[in-house]
C-alpha cells in the first residue's frame, strides 16, 4: 500500500478544490498475485479511481483505445515462427499510471490515508489512475507516441502493430494493453530499442509464456488451465 501511496502521491498534487468542484472517489482493490506455478507471489494493493461517476463531456472525452485481437497474435506467432524470429512477451508495471490526461479531473484523498492536515483537500490527477475511464487510451498514446517517434512505423490495418526495421534486421512489437510481445531478427536490436528512454522510466516484467524451440512455437496458459481445474474440483486429473 505504501508503494502505491509513493506513485500516487508523486504523479499527483494535492491542494483546494476549485468552485463547482466534484472530485471522484477512490478505493483500495487488493488481490493476490501468482506466479507460474500458481503460488502466490505477491500480496497487491491497487489504489482506483470510481470512474463510474466520470461525466463524458466534463471528466474525460475520448475512451476508445485499440486492443490486438487473437487473430491478429496468432498470425505475428505464425509469421515469427516461419522466419526464425525470437519473441518475448513483456508486461509493464502500473501501467495505468504512466499515461497523461488531458482533462482536469479531481479525486478524493486514498481512504484511511487522509491528510490530518488538509482532510477536505482534494488531488488533480497529471496522469491516469486505474479505474478512470481514459486511463487505457492514455497508456495506448503515450506508447505509440514513444514507438513512433523512436522510428517504429505503425500498422495501417492494425493500431496495436509497430514494426522497426534497420539495416536488413526488423523489429516486431504488438500491443495488448499493458501485455507487449515483441521479437526480431536481430537480439542486438531487440536489447538496443528497449533500452530507449521510455523503457528507462517504466518497469518492464518477463513472462515466460511463450516457448521456443526446434519443434516449434506455443504459447502455454498454465495458470489459465490450473485456475479451470481447481474450479471443477480436477486438480488431481
Amino acid at each position: 500500500m505504501h508503494e502505491e501511496l509513493e506513485n500516487f502521491e508523486r504523479n499527483h498534487d494535492l491542494g483546494e478544490p476549485p468552485p463547482n468542484c466534484r472530485p471522484i472517489g477512490t478505493k483500495w482493490v487488493f488481490k493476490n498475485k501468482q506466479g507460474e506455478n500458481g503460488m502466490v507471489v505477491r500480496k497487491k494493493a491497487r489504489l482506483v479511481a470510481q470512474g463510474f461517476s466520470q461525466k463524458e463531456g466534463i471528466d474525460y472525452e475520448e475512451t476508445f483505445a485499440p486492443v490486438a485481437r487473437l487473430e491478429a497474435i496468432r498470425i505475428l506467432l505464425a509469421f515469427a515462427a516461419s522466419k526464425g524470429f525470437k519473441l518475448q512477451q513483456m508486461d509493464v508495471k502500473s501501467a495505468f499510471l504512466n499515461g497523461f490526461i488531458d482533462e482536469e479531473v479531481y479525486v478524493r484523498q486514498p481512504p484511511s490515508f487522509e491528510s490530518a492536515r488538509f482532510p477536505n483537500r482534494v488531488h488533480k490527477l497529471r496522469k491516469a489512475l486505474y479505474g478512470l475511464k481514459q486511463a487505457t487510451r492514455a497508456w495506448y498514446v503515450r506508447l505509440k507516441s514513444f514507438l513512433l517517434k523512436s522510428g517504429f512505423v505503425m500498422g495501417s490495418v492494425d493500431k496495436t502493430l509497430f514494426l522497426l526495421s534497420r539495416g536488413g534486421d526488423t523489429l516486431i512489437v504488438q500491443i495488448y494493453v499493458d501485455d507487449i510481445i515483441f521479437g526480431g531478427s536481430s537480439h542486438a536490436l531487440m536489447s538496443r530499442e528497449f533500452e530507449m528512454s521510455l523503457m528507462g522510466e517504466l518497469q518492464f516484467f518477463l513472462r515466460l509464456q511463450i516457448k521456443q524451440g526446434p519443434e516449434g512455437t506455443f504459447v502455454h496458459q498454465a495458470n489459465y488451465t490450473r485456475d479451470i481445474l481447481k474450479k471443477f474440483e480436477m486438480g488431481d486429473s
